[in-house]
Parts: structure tokens; sequence; C-alpha cells
């Protein structure tokens, strides 16, 4: 697939290590003629410009783009480039960096795809380290809302149970439960759970410790969700 990152920056150039290391070709845009040498010292192809403006984004090959990333750290950039790029029909990411701005930018900039706030990303994987094995943080969905992978334990209350047996707090749903060493899949009623299944699950913040100690069992007793 053909990307372009709007942004060589920190964020920017790891994306497209990344993307290229899965081997995707990208092209960055960047305005800043030091950092634009840097990706260019990486072997990326880059366009010097704002991303911002349509004629920048065409000489980056927007029109042949399969997506979009606004990347850099100003906000207003970000945004005036995924409308660009959207209007040229590519798939559109857009980085922000203060977490308050999510809900009005997702409200509002419907023509954006996917909004993303990389310091969130990098809180989830440190919470991920502090957790543990058994309890997996997967994605902040909303400001108390969170998705959690959890590994059955053999002390838990509930191995041996049918999905259709637990009852989960009020404010929990499942969305996802695999095998030992199988994909995950949608859950079904009649599947029973054993010592090492994983289950997916959507939660309020404050319930997330209840459906660990439900699900894992006491043995992990690292709470989820910052309790």
């Amino acid at each position: 697939m053909r990307f372009i990152i709007g942004g060589g920056g920190r964020v920017g150039l790891r994306t497209a290590r990344v993307l290229s290391s899965e081997g995707h070709e990208v092209t960055i845009v960047e305005r800043d003629p030091d950092v634009a040498d840097r990706a260019k010292n990486e072997g990326y192809e880059v366009v010097e410009g704002d991303g911002s403006r349509e004629t920048v984004l065409e000489d980056a090959g927007i029109a042949e783009a399969d997506a979009f990333g606004a990347l850099t750290s100003d906000l207003n950039t970000n945004f005036a480039a995924c409308m660009i790029a959207n209007h040229h029909g590519c798939r559109t990411v857009m980085r922000i960096d203060e977490d308050y701005r999510e809900e009005i930018y997702r409200e509002y900039a419907d023509e954006v795809n996917e909004v993303i706030y990389p310091e969130r990303l990098g809180a989830i994987s440190a919470k991920n380290a502090l957790l543990g094995g058994n309890v997996r943080a997967i994605a902040d969905i909303a400001q108390h809302l969170q998705v959690v992978e959890l590994t059955v334990q053999p002390d838990s209350p509930m191995r041996g149970y049918t999905l259709s047996e637990i009852e989960l707090p009020a404010d929990a749903t499942f969305l996802a439960f695999g095998k030992k060493d199988r994909p995950m899949e949608i859950p079904s009623p009649g599947q029973s759970l054993e010592a090492g299944d994983r289950l997916a699950v959507l939660a309020d913040f404050s319930v997330l410790d209840d459906v660990r100690q439900l699900i894992v069992g006491d043995g992990n007793r690292a709470a989820a969700g910052g309790v």
C-alpha cells in the first residue's frame, strides 16, 4: 500500500519506519529542512513543504495514496491536510496532542476517519507493563471506557462456565473470545472458559477491577484502568 505521512518528526518518522518495515511505500511531507534531511538520510522519499497546502500534497502523490497520516505537532496543519486528503479520496488519520480536544474533533471533523493521541497510546503501553501478563489494556475508547484483554487463570471463579453463564457488571460487555493459542473471534454464548483462554471486554473504569477478579481470578492483583 502507499502511504503519505505529514510530518517527519518523532511520531511521523516512527510510523514511517513501521510501515516501511512491513513493505509499504511511504512518502513524508515535511516543511522543516533539517527534519526533512534526516528523513531523507534514512532513505525515505520526502516532499518539502507545508502539508496543509494542496499543491504540496499533490506533489507527494496524494491522488494515488491509500491513506494519509497528518502527524505533525500542529493541530491546524493536521486538520487542513486531512480535509485536502479526504477530497482526494484518502483514508485520513489526524494526530492531536491535547486529550480534551478529541471529543471536539470527533464531533465536528466528519471528514477525518481516525483521531489519534500518541501520548495516550504510550500510556497504554506503560499500563500494560504494570498490569502484567494476565491483563492487557488494548485501547482507551473514551475518558471512562477501556478495552482490555483478560487471560483466564486456573483460579478463575468462572473457569468451566460458558459465556452465557457469566454475569458481567452492568457497565461491561464481551467483545471477543479466543481459546488458548488460537485467534480471537466473535464470542458465542456456548463457549466455555478454560485456563489460557482470552476475552476482550469493554468496560467502564469503575468496574474493571471487578471484571478482572471475575475472569482472571485473585492471583493477579494488579488493578486495571488506573484503579
